[in-house]
């Protein structure tokens, strides 16, 4: 069975900067890789220095390649399925029946969206159908944009998009929810809402056109903002017993360590600020940690 210093499971922006933090520390690293990243449909990557514009999978491709070059570090295709804690090390195990253990995890296993049963929602997340505007909402400026939300959650999500455009308006797919305030808020701003219930939207190949009602109406949008639940991606994290903030996320404190001595987590699985940018810094952060803490234990 092989042994290394740092199996890291999950091989995408969080992951890669840490292998490459790792790599050039001269640690021996495992990264394990199922190949199913969260923004696999996304054609478009923004606000990351010298890639702004570039696709995810174009800027995964070049970061494995760059983090490649460092000798120490491997990389495993495979879906991880099980790991626990082994007397001093960790043990991995692969949905293939392999089995590695290292002195430290580092978990940058992402999340699963849950995409909801309405027409076009799931064809166009990623696409015209958004969640983030600092990393799309450039791209919509000033664009007639729908915001799918209701009560206080649907009253935040438009107030932070009112600095894209001023053609906004809030669906609730139903009876709104908001407070008296919070209406007179919206109007204020110029903020329409719709209460009417929604089937979908109409969109071509992602990219939304229409919000399609119940009662067989359409309303003309070039882009919706939406906030989804969501589910780990893994449950490695649950296995190990980490702890969970009250949003499902993994919890950890500023250096990126888990409530389990020797575990880690990087990344969309432990934040609500999804990005590129952000699982890249996480990484990074992690992967110096992890280095000092090896370098603790045997001096």
């Amino acid at each position: 069975m092989q042994t290394f210093d740092v199996i890291i499971i999950g091989g995408s922006f969080a992951g890669l900067a840490a292998a490459m933090t790792l790599g050039r520390s001269r640690r021996k690293v495992l990264v394990i890789d199922a190949g199913s990243p969260c923004n696999k449909q996304t054609p478009h990557s923004h606000n990351f220095l010298t890639q702004d514009g570039k696709s995810p999978a174009e800027i995964s491709k070049l970061a494995k390649a760059q983090v490649s070059k460092y000798p120490t570090v491997e990389f495993l295709e495979g879906f991880a399925q099980k790991a626990e804690k082994a007397d001093t090390h960790f043990r991995v195990i692969l949905d293939s029946g392999k089995e590695y253990t290292a002195k430290k995890l580092l978990l940058a296993t992402g999340l699963k969206d849950q995409m909801p049963k309405k027409d076009g929602f799931a064809a166009s997340w990623g696409i015209s159908i958004l969640h983030c505007p600092y990393c799309h909402g450039y791209e919509v400026v000033d664009k007639k944009i729908g915001i799918w939300g209701n009560g206080d959650a649907g009253f935040a999500l438009a107030k932070l998009i009112s600095n894209w455009s001023d053609k906004i308006t809030l669906f609730t797919d139903g009876q709104s929810t908001l407070s008296a305030e919070q209406q007179q808020s919206l109007d204020k701003h110029h903020i329409l809402l719709n209460e009417k219930e929604f089937v979908g939207f109409a969109h071509r190949e992602g990219q939304v056109n229409k919000i399609l009602f119940a009662d067989g109406s359409a309303e003309n949008l070039e882009a919706v903002f939406a906030r989804v639940p969501f589910v780990q991606h893994s449950d490695i994290p649950k296995q190990l017993s980490c702890a969970f903030d009250e949003h499902g996320f993994v919890q950890v404190d500023e250096y990126q360590s888990t409530s389990v001595f020797g575990v880690f987590a990087a990344g969309d699985n432990t934040t609500g600020f999804r990005s590129v940018a952000m699982a890249v810094a996480a990484g990074s952060k992690a992967a110096a940690i992890i280095n000092h803490q090896l370098i603790d234990e045997i001096f």
